[in-house]
């Protein structure tokens, strides 16, 4: 239903283990995401420039932060009728 958020747990530890394969269900979500809000635990965190760009590449604008900002941003950007979604990593 609209404005329901799903809650997904891709085995994720760590920024490190982010990688194409865990942020795929993002890309099968409906209605489609328009911004996946990344919060990479304590520190904001780089990830692969290839990532961020095969995401870009199937329509979704990735936003990496640490877990405490991510929060914030998907809020708002929720707040906004915003389509996004979040992978959250706990501090």
């Amino acid at each position: 239903p609209r404005g329901s958020v799903p809650v997904l747990s891709p085995q994720v530890g760590s920024y490190r283990d982010i990688s194409q394969e865990s942020l795929s269900l993002f890309r099968l979500l409906e209605p489609r995401i328009e911004i996946l809000v990344l919060g990479t635990g304590d520190r904001v965190e780089r990830l692969h420039p290839a990532l961020l760009r095969h995401m870009r590449a199937c329509g979704i604008a990735v936003e990496v932060q640490d877990t405490a900002n991510a929060c914030a941003t998907f809020n708002f950007l929720m707040s906004e009728k915003r389509l996004t979604a979040a992978g959250l990593i706990p501090p």
